[in-house]
């Protein structure tokens, strides 16, 4: 018997299908909103965001060295 989720398997997967998953969430988002429902709105998008957020990538050095060279 499975104790629950693999977090570094759903990491992955998540990983590889954050865009989808965060527009759904924003489907959800505008359908609360246009419901009435503007608390189950604001679930969904703190939800989305904080994915986004734990998805972004962390910039590298080379990357870095490049962004602060053209400015």
């Amino acid at each position: 018997m499975r104790a629950g989720p693999n977090p570094a398997a759903v990491g992955i997967v998540a990983a590889e299908h954050m865009g989808p998953i965060l527009y759904a969430l924003e489907l959800c988002a505008v359908s609360m909103d246009e419901a009435g429902r503007q608390e189950d709105s604001a679930y969904y998008r703190a939800l989305a965001s904080k994915l986004a957020e734990a998805g972004g990538t962390q910039r590298d050095a080379a990357d870095e060295g490049a962004a602060s060279s053209a400015t």
